[in-house]
């Protein structure tokens, strides 16, 4: 049985599924995060469930993202065969994109699998020192 399934043939447009607010203060810089301790992919190599917490992490510029579109983003990643490094990646793109924030980082802490606990930070820009 070949439970393979090939990275990166999934739908990448799942930024479509994320909206935005406002942010109320544009001219001051606060740190916003979100952690999200129910994240699941498929492993492109076996095609079993790969289980983690990812935390994103931000100092918004004009809009900040709004909580139950960012749930059902990154909900659909429960069936993408993706790698690790791949899809924080990715969600840091999608973010940047829709959010254009002065500063993100996204934290994937995967749940270990085979004695191997992984980790992968993605950032964009500097972050402000007062935060």
């Amino acid at each position: 049985m070949n439970n393979k399934i090939e990275p990166e043939k999934t739908n990448r447009n799942k930024s479509s599924l994320l909206e935005t607010f406002d942010n109320s203060y544009p001219g001051r810089d606060y740190l916003i995060v979100h952690s999200v301790n129910e994240f699941t992919s498929v492993c492109p190599k076996t095609g079993q469930p790969d289980f983690g917490t990812i935390t994103i992490s931000y100092i918004a510029g004009k809009k900040c993202v709004e909580l139950k579109s960012l749930k059902y983003y990154l909900q659909a990643y429960r069936n993408e065969g993706i790698f690790y490094e791949n899809v924080t990646n990715r969600i840091l793109e999608d973010l940047v994109k829709v959010l254009k924030p002065r500063w993100m980082e996204v934290k994937g802490e995967f749940s270990t699998r085979g004695g191997i606990q992984s980790t992968v930070f993605a950032v964009h820009g500097s972050r402000p020192e007062n935060n």
